[in-house]
């Protein structure tokens, strides 16, 4: 496994791979109905949890993914991932979410903040983009204070059970101004 350089932010947030070690912190993460339900599949069991995490890093040795947990004092936040990297087009999707305790605190725009400079210096990458349902204002709140414009809206893309939402598009570019400096 090549070592994967830890990032940290002005913040005091620790991004680093996720650890098999993290499984307790995967599953009490995945506990909640709305994560659940986001995960696409059940993690509710150990070796579930696992299997997440070794998702990840297989997404990190093919160079499709690059997903983070994000750690304060030692405590899993949450998670900050690229992926879907393309290499021809110089773009990927940046995902996040934090455990309840961690939203509204800014954990979660400063580690899109902290993984986007990495994907636009490190990965090359030219453009980042993310969406969250048009209903999740909270969501919306991290897009922009990470520095991501509102592009449009993508209609019923997403389907949870028999329910459609729309989704809310963003976008970052490496010669955005949010980037210099």
């Amino acid at each position: 496994m090549t070592t994967v350089p830890d990032l940290r932010t002005p913040e005091g947030l620790t991004l680093r791979p996720w650890r098999p070690s993290d499984a307790p912190a995967v599953l009490r993460a995945f506990a909640s109905a709305e994560m659940a339900r986001q995960a696409g599949r059940p993690v509710t069991n150990r070796a579930e949890a696992l299997e997440w995490i070794a998702e990840r890093e297989s997404a990190r040795t093919a160079g499709t993914g690059h997903a983070r947990a994000v750690v304060r004092e030692g405590a899993v936040l949450g998670c900050v991932a690229v992926t879907a990297v393309n290499h021809v087009h110089d773009t990927g999707w940046i995902s996040y979410w934090t455990v309840e305790a961690a939203r509204g605190t800014g954990v979660a725009a400063a580690a899109v903040r902290a993984l986007s400079r990495w994907a636009f210096d490190d990965l090359g990458l030219y453009r980042l983009e993310l969406g969250h349902r048009t209903n999740n204002p909270a969501s919306c709140a991290v897009a922009r204070r990470a520095g991501f414009a509102v592009e449009g809206i993508e209609r019923a893309k997403l389907r949870y059970g028999e329910v459609r939402y729309d989704v809310e598009r963003h976008a970052r570019l490496a010669t955005d101004p949010v980037n210099i400096g």
